[in-house]
Protein backbone atom coordinates (compact mmCIF):
# COMPACT_ATOMS: atom_id res chain seq x y z
CA UNK A 1 0.00 0.00 0.00
CA UNK A 2 1.73 3.33 -1.34
CA UNK A 3 1.58 6.41 0.93
CA UNK A 4 0.10 9.29 -0.38
CA UNK A 5 1.98 12.05 -1.79
CA UNK A 6 1.12 14.38 0.35
CA UNK A 7 1.81 12.24 4.02
CA UNK A 8 4.91 11.57 2.11
CA UNK A 9 5.62 15.27 2.27
CA UNK A 10 4.30 16.07 5.81
CA UNK A 11 6.66 13.20 6.89
CA UNK A 12 10.09 14.17 5.32
CA UNK A 13 8.88 18.08 6.62
CA UNK A 14 8.32 16.34 9.64
CA UNK A 15 11.92 14.55 9.68
CA UNK A 16 13.96 17.65 8.85
CA UNK A 17 12.56 19.27 11.35
CA UNK A 18 13.45 16.58 14.14
CA UNK A 19 16.93 16.31 12.77
CA UNK A 20 17.36 20.28 13.00
CA UNK A 21 15.86 19.81 16.52
CA UNK A 22 18.63 16.72 17.27
CA UNK A 23 21.43 18.79 15.70
CA UNK A 24 20.41 21.98 18.22
CA UNK A 25 20.06 19.49 21.11
CA UNK A 26 23.69 18.14 20.12
CA UNK A 27 25.47 21.54 20.35
CA UNK A 28 23.58 23.00 23.34
CA UNK A 29 24.79 19.48 25.03
CA UNK A 30 28.07 20.45 24.04
CA UNK A 31 28.26 23.62 24.87
CA UNK A 32 26.57 22.93 28.46
CA UNK A 33 29.53 20.25 28.61
CA UNK A 34 32.07 22.44 28.04
CA UNK A 35 31.19 25.03 30.29
CA UNK A 36 31.02 22.94 32.77
CA UNK A 37 27.10 23.15 33.14
CA UNK A 38 25.31 21.06 36.28
CA UNK A 39 25.56 17.35 35.34
CA UNK A 40 22.40 17.27 36.00
CA UNK A 41 20.55 19.46 33.65
CA UNK A 42 23.46 18.24 30.89
CA UNK A 43 21.67 14.36 31.54
CA UNK A 44 17.89 16.03 30.76
CA UNK A 45 19.15 17.56 27.95
CA UNK A 46 20.96 14.22 27.10
CA UNK A 47 17.68 12.35 27.55
CA UNK A 48 15.55 15.17 25.33
CA UNK A 49 17.83 14.23 22.80
CA UNK A 50 17.74 10.55 22.67
CA UNK A 51 13.76 11.57 22.89
CA UNK A 52 14.16 13.39 19.53
CA UNK A 53 16.04 10.60 17.66
CA UNK A 54 13.71 7.97 19.03
CA UNK A 55 10.71 10.59 17.15
CA UNK A 56 13.02 10.75 14.55
CA UNK A 57 13.79 6.69 14.10
CA UNK A 58 9.87 6.26 14.11
CA UNK A 59 9.56 9.09 11.40
CA UNK A 60 12.13 7.24 9.39
CA UNK A 61 10.11 3.97 9.87
CA UNK A 62 7.25 5.60 8.12
CA UNK A 63 8.86 6.67 5.14
CA UNK A 64 10.90 3.74 4.60
CA UNK A 65 8.81 0.19 4.62
CA UNK A 66 10.28 -2.82 5.91
CA UNK A 67 10.99 -4.43 2.66
CA UNK A 68 11.66 -8.03 4.36
CA UNK A 69 8.49 -9.59 3.91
Amino acid sequence: MRMADQEQAELRLQLARLRQEHADFDMAVNAMEATGCDRLAVQRMKKKKLAIKDRLQDVEDKLIPDIIA
